[in-house]
């Protein structure tokens, strides 16, 4: 059952009867009534006024009357406004939906699509820890895969972590030099954080050789080229693409304390995937599209014996795809993996999660896997977000000055604590029961606050502000999840099989109908590769029962009748709730 599935319906037998005419469903405009009219939902009259040579009114009249009669138990009246026809909807029809769904564990799932998409997040490098960014690509990467699958597809959740290349080396330089054979275990350190300290490590020393050289007589792009430690970082990375031993093992080792870190972090977080691609087996690959491309006039070759392809008719420009020493760029291997990926999952669609400093990139990267025809090009899709700041300014992690994802959770978990505390009702919770409250709770504001805003948009993340218990934050959400779990525990085992009243309160409908609403937020959601839809959604379900229970009691409800309804709809509230945040990967509490 979806209403506006059923108005379109129900005004494609309207036209048919009152002017004999064929109107594609789809082409009917239904929208919410806008607040200051009355009636329920709206049909946009105007598309018809030229084709039928009548005016609104008549249209609209005569449209009306025939859904008024013919389905009377979809449309109780309605009412024109200068070529609007709004129409308010039967009691019956919403006490149907409830009672449909209100104990309906799958409300909300859409129709198996068959579609296989992939959801390519997280990507991290392995030579400092995940921080505040990586977050926000986390919870964008994993709600988005989450909401395709309840939109009815099947679902890959994939990784590429970056474990090669000069900024790995630095770090091991670093560790080579001032580590002293300390270990993460040595030292009582995630092994992220351990590898990430020796990167700004380098850094500082980079920083004090360059500044040494430029005392002594260099200029400054000559002491950068000429910094000793960038020399031996430099031939570091020479010697592990020659296959060095020595230098093989130490990146192994110093991988493996970063890869544990990781794994610590994304069991904290919530994170997880059905396969993680290794950028040390995936660098190569592409190599052979190179050859092909060329074969085939997509790629061209220049004098130096480089290979480019020209992207000017497309409105890009040219594009180095492989170095004149015969090496690959990051593109070369990217349209490799693209290729791997669609043959391993037999993927339809492939998204990806990255922040929009890359968005030239994956216009690149697209258009040349359509043009090289790569299984699953067309359904490339970059799913391109912005840069979160804090109230202090940007981050820079070869400064040090990066929030770490660690740091930031365990901190949101204290606030959760103290802010849960000061509102003293935990009393009766054990020990266990607190940690996992507070972790729900902190974790939860976290998620909220960085999903409830437009990918695309840039964003400023306030710790405080987050976890506020009143306001569009994860806590209010979880609190009135909480507190509809208690109403229901006080009212017990209730007949719920009984007749509903005959007249419905305005509040009662308000939520009927919002909830009603979900499976369609949900697919806008999907559509839009966007979960700030679905965060503003349940914020403001939340908020319209916050109203309801405000003015009308539950558990002292006047009549059976009004009691038992009353609880379908917190039920069903609770339920929509529940599953809303999940596809933000947010936990709610049953009792707080």
């Amino acid at each position: 059952m979806n209403i506006v599935q059923d108005l379109k319906s129900a005004a494609v037998q309207a036209f048919a009867s009152a002017y004999n005419i064929n109107v594609a469903p789809d082409s009917i405009q239904v929208n919410e009534t806008k607040p200051e009219f009355e009636g329920d939902y709206t049909i946009v009259l105007f598309p018809y006024v030229k084709e039928l040579r009548k005016s609104p009114d008549e249209i609209g009249n005569a449209i009306g009357a025939y859904l008024k009669e013919s389905y009377n138990q979809l449309v109780q009246d309605y009412n024109l406004i200068k070529g609007f026809l709004n129409l308010t909807i039967t009691n019956s029809y919403w006490l149907g939906f409830l009672n449909e769904n209100y104990t309906n564990t799958s409300f909300g799932n859409g129709v198996n699509t068959n579609q296989k998409v992939m959801v390519e997040y997280s990507s991290p490098n392995t030579n400092k820890p995940l921080h505040l960014g990586h977050l926000r690509n986390n919870f964008l990467g994993w709600s988005i895969a989450e909401i395709l699958k309840e939109q009815g597809n099947t679902v890959y959740k994939t990784c590429v972590v970056n474990d090669r290349g000069i900024h790995i080396c630095k770090s091991m330089i670093a560790w080579q030099r001032f580590g002293e054979g300390k270990t993460p275990q040595s030292e009582h350190e995630k092994g992220d954080h351990f590898v990430g300290d020796y990167y700004v490590k380098f850094n500082d020393a980079y920083k004090a050789e360059v500044k040494n050289l430029v005392a002594n007589g260099m200029t400054e792009a000559e002491a950068e080229k000429e910094a000793p430690i960038m020399k031996a970082t430099q031939k570091m990375l020479l010697d592990w693409e020659e296959g060095n031993e020595e230098v093989r093992a130490l990146w192994a080792k110093m991988n493996g304390w970063v890869y544990e870190g990781f794994d610590a972090t994304y069991k904290a977080i919530g994170s997880d995937f059905d396969k993680t691609y290794y950028e040390h087996n995936t660098y190569l690959l592409g190599k052979d599209w190179v050859e092909k491309g060329l074969a085939s006039g997509v790629f061209f070759k220049k004098e130096d014996g480089s290979v480019w392809i020209d992207l000017t008719a497309d409105g890009l420009d040219e594009k180095l795809v492989q170095r004149k020493d015969g090496t690959s760029v990051y593109i070369t291997q990217d349209i490799g993996l693209a290729e791997l990926k669609a043959k391993e999952f037999g993927i339809d669609r492939n998204v990806y999660v990255v922040g929009d400093e890359q968005n030239y990139h994956f216009k690149v990267l697209k258009l040349i896997c359509q043009k090289l025809s790569i299984p699953a090009a067309d359904g490339m899709y970059h799913l391109s977000y912005g840069m979160v700041e804090l109230p202090t300014g940007k981050m820079k992690s070869r400064e040090g000055t990066v929030v770490d994802a660690d740091d930031l959770v365990a901190e949101m978990i204290q606030i959760a604590a103290q802010k849960t505390e000061e509102l003293g009702k935990v009393a009766d919770f054990s020990t266990d029961e607190l940690n996992d409250l507070y972790n729900t709770l902190g974790l939860g504001a976290l998620k909220f606050f960085l999903l409830r805003v437009d990918p695309k948009k840039k964003m400023i993340f306030n710790p405080e502000e987050s976890i506020e218990f009143q306001g569009f934050t994860g806590p209010f959400v979880q609190y009135t999840h909480a507190r509809i779990k208690s109403i229901l525990r006080k009212v017990g085992e209730l007949d719920l099989n009984i007749d509903a009243p005959t007249q419905l309160h305005p509040l009662e409908i308000k939520l009927i109908t919002t909830i009603e609403q979900f499976p369609s937020v949900i697919n806008d959601a999907a559509n839009a590769m966007d979960p700030s839809g679905i965060a503003i959604y349940v914020f403001n379900l939340a908020k319209i029962f916050n109203s309801f229970y405000a003015e009308l009691s539950i558990a002292n409800a006047e009549t059976a009748e009004e009691k038992a309804l009353r609880v379908k709809i917190a039920q069903l509230t609770a339920a929509t709730i529940q599953k809303a945040m999940h596809l933000l990967g947010i936990k709610v509490p049953e009792r707080m």
